[in-house]
């Protein structure tokens, strides 16, 4: 298998453009051994979150596997009911607790809710301490973003949201690039809807280059410098999406693949207020 690319984020840590997700891995002996086979096939860059209630498994994951923590790239979240600057570093220990680590890779204000400036604040002095060696969001729409960069001492260097073809965030990826924000996408294929594993013109080109339409999409992000973090408990698949580094996608391709944006959300939007009372009741812990 070839190494993994990776691209440098603002403060100069290098982050793979590919790494595995963990969201939805409710049973936590599956979640182990998903990490487990991950890292197998070489994946090097693993992302969960305190919501997903599986930090202990990848923690578990990460020590069976015997792979050096240096070579490791770990990302975890904060949840919306620690967004605040008293809570953030006590949930950010529990997570470290959790993880058996003495730092993260990344760390990422999951939901744009609550107090998250008082977070951002918390999450710059852990940055300072050494204990996450990088800082970000997820969910951020641009305008909240600029308000968060033009308002604080550092700003995020990576911003997590939905990214598939059929939701490409053309406009949102220019702000980021201006403000030197690196884009990564969850959901990668679209959890499948909108019939993406069907669509006729990503199964042309996949069948252009003897290539599964999972292998285009995630071959498509890279290609745009776009993070991305597909997610399975299947060995097979978890290594046919790694293999993706033995081909590359036209201008021709690229182009058809635009074609295909929607700019819509697949699953929820950040600005429904029932959406947001929903995420703002979930509670993770007492």
């Amino acid at each position: 298998m070839n190494k993994i690319p990776e691209t440098t984020l603002s403060n100069g840590l290098k982050m793979p453009m590919i790494g595995f997700g963990v969201f939805q891995v409710t049973d936590l002996e599956v979640c182990e051994q998903s990490v487990c086979d991950a890292l197998d096939a070489g994946y090097r860059s693993i992302d969960t979150a305190a919501s997903y209630m599986n930090e202990e498994a990848v923690g578990r994951a990460i020590t069976r596997s015997k792979v050096p923590r240096e070579q490791l790239f770990i990302t975890t979240k904060l949840w919306v009911q620690d967004t605040n600057y008293e809570a953030a570093e006590k949930a950010f220990d529990t997570s470290l607790k959790k993880l058996s680590m003495d730092y993260v890779d990344l760390y990422l204000i999951h939901q744009p809710f609550n107090d998250y400036y008082g977070a951002w604040r918390a999450m710059e002095e852990l940055y300072e301490q050494g204990k996450a060696k990088a800082i970000g969001v997820s969910n951020f729409s641009s305008d909240r973003l600029v308000d968060l960069m033009l308002n604080n001492k550092m700003a995020p260097m990576v911003n997590q949201i939905e990214t598939h073809p059929f939701k490409q965030q053309i406009e949102a990826r220019k702000i980021m690039d201006e403000y030197h924000v690196q884009h990564e996408g969850w959901a990668p294929f679209g959890e499948g809807r909108n019939d993406m594993f069907t669509n006729l013109t990503l199964g042309e080109i996949a069948a252009s280059h003897g290539k599964t339409v999972a292998q285009v999409v995630l071959r498509w992000n890279i290609q745009r410098g776009v993070v991305a973090i597909p997610k399975s408990t299947h060995k097979e698949r978890i290594q046919e999406n790694l293999d993706i580094f033995n081909f590359e996608l036209s201008a021709q391709d690229m182009e058809k693949i635009r074609g295909l944006d929607e700019d819509k959300g697949l699953f929820f939007s950040h600005a429904d207020p029932e959406m947001v009372k929903a995420i703002g009741s979930r509670k993770i812990h007492d």
